[in-house]
């Protein structure tokens, strides 16, 4: 009885805050020594096809986030700039395409990954709720979940370590 009643617990607690196990802010130092915090996550629009999403600021709290989608080179080619569409049930979001102001995206020839201002989304936002990205002639929708919501919320002002 007494394992029941364990194994009922651990499974609630998983049920209740899955999102926690899950999370990925990780800290690093860019090639010229500024100290960067990041959400990297790995998502599947609705065609099932994959995407890399990194959220990301550079230095103290109150900086800019930045979200980078990554596509596979080859298969993707983006004319730039394209705006980014957020959806969350009646609300929506345009978020501006800045990848022509990082020379590092500017000189790849591969073309494969698209920067935003994040910080008009995440002012706006008063909880974790999900999201859905749209960006045209790309993919119709990229489910965003709760937790990756909760972890680019969270760079706006996670002190560095």
């Amino acid at each position: 009885m007494h394992r029941l009643i364990c194994s009922l617990l651990v499974a609630l607690v998983l049920l209740v805050i899955p999102g926690l196990a899950r999370a990925q802010v990780h800290q690093h130092e860019n090639e010229t020594g500024v100290a960067i915090v990041r959400s990297l996550e790995s998502l599947r629009d609705l065609d099932y096809d994959s995407w890399q999403t990194v959220a990301y600021r550079k230095g103290q709290p109150g900086q800019p986030v930045v979200l980078r989608i990554v596509g596979y080179p080859g298969k993707l080619r983006l004319n730039h700039p394209v705006s980014l569409q957020v959806l969350a049930g009646r609300h929506t979001w345009i978020l501006n395409d800045i990848t022509l102001e990082n020379p590092v995206l500017v000189g790849d020839g591969r073309e494969a990954a698209a920067e935003f201002s994040l910080d008009p989304l995440l002012d706006d936002l008063s909880n974790n709720r999900p999201l859905r990205l749209v960006l045209p002639g790309v993919f119709t929708e990229l489910p965003i979940p709760p937790y990756v919501v909760s972890e680019w919320r969270s760079l706006q002002t996670l002190p560095l370590f």
